[in-house]
């Protein structure tokens, strides 16, 4: 396989890691969109929310579980948006479920 997130989550490839567990790791987007743009991913290839089943989410799980912390690590204090693409039209560009959490400015109601 040939997945850049999973290379990212084995440590083949380095990122600025903001948050480690034994079931995601978020690190900071190397384009951001805001002011603090992390991404956070699960260690298990899931390609997107479509494949997300009963057998693998826990990863999902622990992902949400795990946001405030990440959020409030990242300095995330006045609130912040998460958003996940999934699929050709809502321009997924990596096929590995990810969560962009974005803030660290007053956001707009609309993105896009």
């Amino acid at each position: 396989m040939d997945c850049i997130f999973c290379k990212i989550a084995e440590g083949v490839i380095p990122s600025n890691k903001v948050y480690e567990d034994e079931y995601c790791l978020a690190f900071h987007d190397i384009n951001p969109q805001t002011p603090i743009h992390v991404l956070v991913i699960p260690k298990a290839h899931i390609v997107s929310a479509d494949e997300v089943t009963v057998e693998n989410s826990a990863f999902v799980t622990k992902i949400f579980e795990a946001i405030p912390t990440i959020a409030k690590q990242a300095g995330l204090v006045g609130g912040y948006r998460i958003i996940s693409n999934c699929g050709e039209d809502a321009c997924q560009s990596v096929k590995h479920l990810h969560f962009h959490l974005m803030g660290g400015k007053k956001l707009p109601e609309q993105m896009g």
